[in-house]
């Protein structure tokens, strides 16, 4: 296979960790950058996605607080949309 050498500059942290994924997933890194390029021509976008198994520290920080006032009977419950409206709107 013909092949040539592409030099980017990336944070030697993040080489790290994305050789370290792309090994868990069976692939070199230029293996996966290969890839990546590949479906850049194809399709003509770049797409970035976050992992939905892993919920930000915001949202954790969020449940935990939301946890907190249901255990304390700290927050409101409403039978119907119309009632929680008419309690914004106060």
């Amino acid at each position: 296979m013909n092949s040539t050498i592409i030099n980017i500059k990336t944070d030697p942290k993040v080489k790290k960790e994305a050789k370290k994924v792309a090994a868990q997933m069976g692939l070199t890194l230029s293996g996966a950058i290969n890839g990546f390029l590949r479906q850049f021509v194809r399709d003509k976008t770049i797409v970035f996605t976050l992992n939905e198994n892993s919920p930000s520290d915001y949202l954790l920080s969020s449940i935990r607080e939301s946890e907190k006032e249901r255990e304390s009977n700290d927050f409101y419950s409403f039978k119907d949309s119309e009632k929680a409206i008419k309690f914004l709107d106060k």
